[in-house]
């Protein structure tokens, strides 16, 4: 295996250095997006990771924001703009997973507005209320292949008052310049390469299944699918295998990319879910899948066929999909119910009344109202598949 089939440069969605090594291009990704002094932000668990000492040596010793957690919340945007401020930065250099990619993203986004964070929550038109001029650029690492939020142009971010995970948006969120250095998640733990490799598979599964009409997203999405199906398994068999984790990069962005058109009842639950039971989003995700697959078989049998057939199943159809999602997550070590990852029965109601609000419900194959999220959620939990809509 050759670096050169590893490697490449794309402009789509936006421009990407894909390859092994490609970290120490980040000055020269700087300079494109027209950065002089960023801030790097990236999460607790690197900060002293020397992944990011070798980030600030190639910045000539660039400052620090780490304080972000798993589930990040308004402060650490907070926190972030003030340290953005304080060193008088002129961009962002996010490196992490999404949490540190959606914070980085939102703490650029927000370095020049005037209004609330939540006054650009993604309803609407509310993005034009924005001032695009107080937009700084970004350059986005991710050291997961999961969220893809390095090509997405909008951050998640929980407000702690209300337990509600918010969409900010804007088109010039968009980093600049992405960098997929395949080097930097060698080292991701078995359990997170999984976690997060299934959120990509998801995103891709989601978009597909989304009603609508967006050839593009759904080409992206199948091949995106396969490339988890063949992939992921060896990026966690072996850590170090180099052509997996570049193509799990390669397929966690495809994910994103795709699902402009559109997620569905795996995302709009998992938002809560995580928002209250502070859950690792692709391990929920990863929980969920089935038992949303379960209830929207109606209206995704004929395209869980054509995955089936993508994936080179022997028997294409959704019963051969959903036995070997099932199989996926168990060969993983992906629990099967939401009860096995912290999460209990009581908060059911409320759970169910978030999802429905969540924008990634109205993208749902089957639409869906609070009783009904609320149903596949209890099932979930328990480990009871709904009955099909």
């Amino acid at each position: 295996m050759t670096t050169a089939v590893i490697k490449g440069n794309w402009n789509y969605p936006t421009t990407i250095w894909a390859g092994p090594g490609r970290l120490a291009e980040l000055p020269a990704a700087c300079a494109r997006a027209g950065m002089a002094r960023p801030l790097i932000v990236t999460d607790a668990g690197l900060a002293g990771h020397p992944m990011i000492a070798r980030a600030r040596e190639l910045l000539g010793g660039a400052a620090v924001y780490s304080n972000v957690k798993g589930n990040p919340s308004s402060s650490h945007v907070e926190e972030g703009l003030a340290a953005y401020h304080a060193g008088h930065h002129d961009g962002v250099v996010a490196i992490g997973g999404g949490a540190a990619l959606d914070t980085g993203k939102v703490v650029a986004f927000m370095a020049g507005q005037t209004r609330p964070l939540w006054d650009f929550e993604d309803i609407g038109d509310w993005w034009t209320r924005a001032d695009p001029a107080g937009i700084a650029p970004v350059v986005a690492i991710p050291t997961t292949a999961g969220t893809g939020s390095e090509v997405g142009r909008a951050g998640v971010i929980l407000n702690a008052a209300t337990h509600q995970k918010k969409i900010i948006f804007h088109p010039k969120m968009l980093p600049v310049v992405v960098i997929l250095d395949p080097e930097l998640t060698v080292g991701l733990p078995r359990q997170i390469t999984a976690a997060t490799g299934i959120d990509a598979f998801v995103h891709c599964f989601e978009a597909y299944c989304a009603p609508g009409f967006h050839p593009l997203a759904d080409g992206i999405a199948l091949e995106g699918m396969r490339l988890c199906a063949t992939y992921l398994p060896r990026a966690c068999a072996n850590g170090h295998d180099l052509e997996a984790r570049a193509q799990m990069l390669a397929a966690a962005a495809m994910g994103a990319t795709a699902f402009q058109k559109g997620l569905g009842g795996v995302h709009a639950l998992a938002h809560p879910v995580g928002s209250w039971f502070d859950t690792h989003h692709g391990l929920t995700n990863a929980v969920l899948l089935p038992y949303v697959m379960a209830h929207n078989r109606r209206a995704i049998e004929q395209k869980c066929a054509t995955i089936a057939r993508v994936l080179g199943l022997p028997d294409p159809g959704y019963e051969a999909l959903f036995a070997w999602v099932l199989g996926l997550r168990s060969s993983l070590g992906i629990p099967h119910t939401l009860a096995e990852i912290g999460v209990d029965i009581e908060q059911a109601q409320v759970i169910g009344a978030e999802a429905e609000k969540d924008p990634s419900a109205g993208g749902n194959p089957i639409p869906v109202d609070a009783a009904t999220l609320e149903r596949v959620f209890r099932g979930a939990v328990l480990g009871h598949y709904p009955p099909a809509a």
